[in-house]
């Protein structure tokens, strides 16, 4: 079997999940423009745990639309009937990049290797 077509193997047998691969296990930051830090931990069971710049946890599920977004549906501490949907992390560990948080200011989103 040529490189080629083991790559192509490999792709087509790929998950969608795998793309989020370097945030499980890692946390997702988030810098908002005045300093502070919003944390994200998405766990495989498809449920995740975060924390607020202010400091508030709260918990929920995630999955990838149709279109490929990464979804988080708080569950906790109150329920909240709407999903909100960004473009799931690209990035390596170490490698920021531009995003908007759910009220639209716009934060510097980083995989961080520990918990």
């Amino acid at each position: 079997m040529t490189l080629a077509l083991l790559v192509s193997a490999l792709l087509a047998t790929a998950t969608p999940e795998a793309a989020l691969e370097p945030a499980f296990g890692a946390t997702i930051v988030s810098t908002h423009p005045d300093g502070r830090k919003a944390r994200l931990w998405l766990h495989r069971d498809h449920s995740y745990t975060a924390q607020g710049r202010k400091g508030q946890r709260s918990g929920g599920t995630w999955r990838l639309s149709k279109d490929g977004k990464l979804c988080l549906r708080q569950k906790r501490p109150l329920p909240i009937p709407v999903a909100y949907c960004r473009s799931p992390p690209t990035a390596q560990a170490g490698r920021p990049w531009k995003d908007t948080a759910f009220n639209g200011e716009p934060v510097v989103n980083e995989i961080v290797r520990a918990r």
